[in-house]
């Protein structure tokens, strides 16, 4: 996960309680720093420290924003650290937890989907700075108001809105206001695409992967469309990423009813060296994580083959 992090922590806390406009300038400062800083996170092989760091960071940087609200870098980090900590560390506990405590499942998934709306609502305010009033038009107008977005420097935005306003929308099989906004998603991460399809080595097309199944009003199948996506994501990260193979798995092969493509991608995605590329060394670990719960759980997402010749038994025979 390229994640941002202060380098400096204590500094920023002090500067928070000194005078107003030195205060200003520092933060400006740090933000700036935190924007543009490297993988001391992402770097990181120890998932556990990073889950017990995450909190104090994501404190900090809306402490930060609190001084400074229109910092485009920090909005950018908020959105992005928000969507991540809550997939990684909130929706995959409940994921791992709901076949021995359903109701606490549940209620991480609630955690997670308000996780997800306050990356969005950061990732809004993010776009608003260089587009004012874009997130009332973008309500009334996805595409045009998507269209109208022309820089490169807007995709990290459009992708991390569009990320975490997906997450949430997955979450909420019971909110038909937020299933709505799907339209908005879409419009969002297409705009993205078509600005740097190479964007953070293929995560817009890995993204892809899962919501090509749900889009709506396409003549190409949506298999074919994930297939697409899952390829380009491959070649992008230039195989170094267990992403891809985690999401083609989950999204396609498990309605397929595919079990030896499903085993095949996970255990491609176990294969990838988290040293490879250090800076996604997090996000390996955090994602060879799940493709290892996702074999466990094979034989109750596919069900055994019946043997040649044998048809399903009626009740009553």
């Amino acid at each position: 996960m390229k994640s941002p992090l202060l380098p400096a922590a204590a500094m920023a806390v002090l500067i928070l309680s000194t005078g107003c406009s030195v205060r200003r300038i520092a933060v400006n400062k740090i933000g700036d720093a935190i924007a543009g800083s490297g993988s001391t996170f992402s770097s990181d092989d120890d998932p556990q420290l990073i889950r017990e760091a995450a909190p104090f960071s994501l404190k900090l940087i809306e402490s930060l924003l609190a001084e400074a609200p229109r910092h485009r870098g920090l909005l950018l980090a908020a959105s992005q650290n928000f969507t991540q900590y809550a997939y990684a560390y909130i929706q995959q506990d409940a994921d791992e937890l709901e076949d021995r405590d359903y109701a606490a499942a549940t209620a991480l998934r609630a955690r997670a989907k308000k996780l997800y709306l306050r990356a969005r609502d950061y990732g809004l305010r993010g776009l608003e700075v260089q587009h004012p009033g874009f997130g009332t038009a973008v309500r009334s107008d996805p595409k045009r108001t998507a269209a109208g977005i022309t820089k490169t420097s807007d995709v990290p935005l459009l992708y991390w809105t569009a990320a975490s306003w997906g997450a949430a929308i997955s979450l909420s099989k019971d909110d038909p206001d937020l299933i709505a906004d799907q339209l908005i998603v879409e419009a969002m991460i297409d705009r993205a695409l078509a600005l740097d399809e190479k964007f953070q080595d293929g995560a817009i097309h890995s993204f892809l992967i899962s919501y090509e199944q749900v889009r709506q009003g396409s003549n190409e199948d949506a298999d074919v469309r994930s297939q697409k996506h899952f390829e380009r994501a491959v070649v992008l990260s230039r195989d170094n990423l267990a992403s891809p193979f985690v999401s083609f798995a989950e999204a396609v092969s498990i309605g397929k009813e595919d079990r030896d493509g499903f085993e095949s991608l996970l255990k491609r995605a176990l294969m990838v060296d988290p040293n490879a590329r250090p800076e996604w060394k997090l996000e390996n670990l955090v994602m060879q994580r799940r493709a290892k719960w996702l074999l466990d759980q094979i034989d109750r997402l596919f069900l055994d083959e019946l043997p040649k010749n044998e048809s399903p038994k009626r009740e009553g025979n």
